[in-house]
């Protein structure tokens, strides 16, 4: 089979998209697959055209992106839009991973159902979508402390491999918490106070040049 992983994040290949699809990979090459697997980054525009056609090749497919504000990216939503419907006989195989900062899953889930619907409306074998969130701290974390989220996403590769499915009791597992209980709440609210969230978006701002446009308000009246 096949097998293609499109990664939809901006970050190219520095994101934590690219970190999630490398453990993924160690668990499916576990299974002793020696063949290939072509990684597409959609952050590439200039190379749409091949990318389209690495998908009309590839019998099975992931797409992995980042949650950007409740949505998908852009250039996601581009690429899905210009995919041609499979047809009756072997439809392929499509599933999605869908990571994000937000330590709660419910925030990824809106997105899922858009996913599911489209796949179905496309004829693609629908294989999930996997969600995941806290990513964004990866980043700053020691390897030590993200163990358990890089041994998942082996899981994940190794089960692919094998059985050429997404797991869904790992996939349930992966989605929690759904909600943040009520001590939850009142820790953020703790830290909330603190100021101690910000710290690391006005780095990105100031790293960007833009701290000085933080609190701007470009579609107010």
């Amino acid at each position: 089979m096949t097998f293609t992983i499109f990664n939809g994040s901006p970050r190219y290949k520095k994101s934590n998209s690219q970190t999630l699809t490398e453990q993924f990979l160690k668990g499916y090459h576990n299974q002793g697959k020696t063949e290939p697997v072509k990684i597409c980054y959609l952050a590439r525009a200039s190379q749409l055209a091949e990318h389209l056609e690495a998908f009309r090749q590839a019998e099975e497919v992931i797409i992995i992106f980042p949650l950007y504000t409740d949505c998908m990216p852009g250039m996601v939503k581009e690429f899905l839009e210009l995919l041609p419907a499979a047809g009756n006989k072997n439809p392929k195989k499509l599933g999605f991973i869908v990571q994000s900062g937000f330590p709660e899953a419910i925030h990824s889930v809106y997105v899922e159902r858009y996913l599911e619907k489209y796949a179905r409306r496309r004829h693609y074998h629908y294989l999930g979508t996997v969600i995941k969130g806290g990513v964004e701290s990866i980043r700053s974390m020691p390897p030590s402390m993200n163990k358990k989220l890089f041994k998942q996403f082996r899981e994940l590769g190794d089960n692919f491999a094998r059985t050429g499915q997404l797991p869904r009791e790992l996939m349930q597992q992966m989605r929690t918490p759904l909600k943040m209980n009520a001590v939850g709440r009142t820790v953020f609210r703790v830290i909330s106070l603190l100021g101690l969230p910000d710290m690391y978006w006005k780095k990105m701002l100031k790293k960007h040049g833009a701290y000085h446009l933080r609190s701007s308000r470009p579609y107010a009246p």
